[in-house]
């Protein structure tokens, strides 16, 4: 009983630690801080978004964080969901409220995201992450070529 105690205690530990490094990484994209983003990342690290799939060494993830096109004003993290593939890989997922300025302009979306943590030497580093915009699965709400 008390084994089990002190495993529930270390994976709400672990999950809250989880948590706030997501919370970082976003912190990190908001201030452009290039360093704090690579030492978050794992070596490489895999990101799949809108724009495709890409593995990416520490210093690219530093040098996208810092010379980024837009400008991430404000985030809100919703509704994240942990789940602990084994006691050193974890699956942190949540939507995601976000306001930023593209090319001089205001933009708001929402997206649901989703990391893959892995504990390396005691430490969590990023090895995937991914952000799907939301909205129709079949892009029904994006109209092309009309009028």
């Amino acid at each position: 009983m008390a084994k089990q105690k002190e495993k529930s205690a270390s994976a709400q530990n672990d999950t809250s630690q989880l948590l706030e490094l997501e919370k970082q990484f976003w912190q990190a994209f908001q201030a452009r801080d290039g360093s704090a983003a690579a030492r978050l990342s794992d070596e490489p690290s895999i990101v799949a978004g809108a724009q495709g799939v890409s593995s990416l060494d520490r210093k690219t993830i530093a040098s996208m964080f810092e010379a980024g096109d837009s400008q991430l004003e404000s985030f809100e993290l919703k509704s994240p969901q942990v789940r602990f593939l084994t006691k050193d890989v974890a699956v942190v997922a949540y939507t995601v409220h976000e306001e930023l300025i593209v090319d001089g302009k205001p933009v708001s979306l929402d997206a649901a995201d989703s990391s893959t943590w892995i504990r390396r030497d005691g430490s969590w580093c990023c090895a995937v992450h991914s952000e799907s915009l939301l909205g129709d699965p079949f892009g029904r709400d994006r109209t092309r070529g009309q009028s």
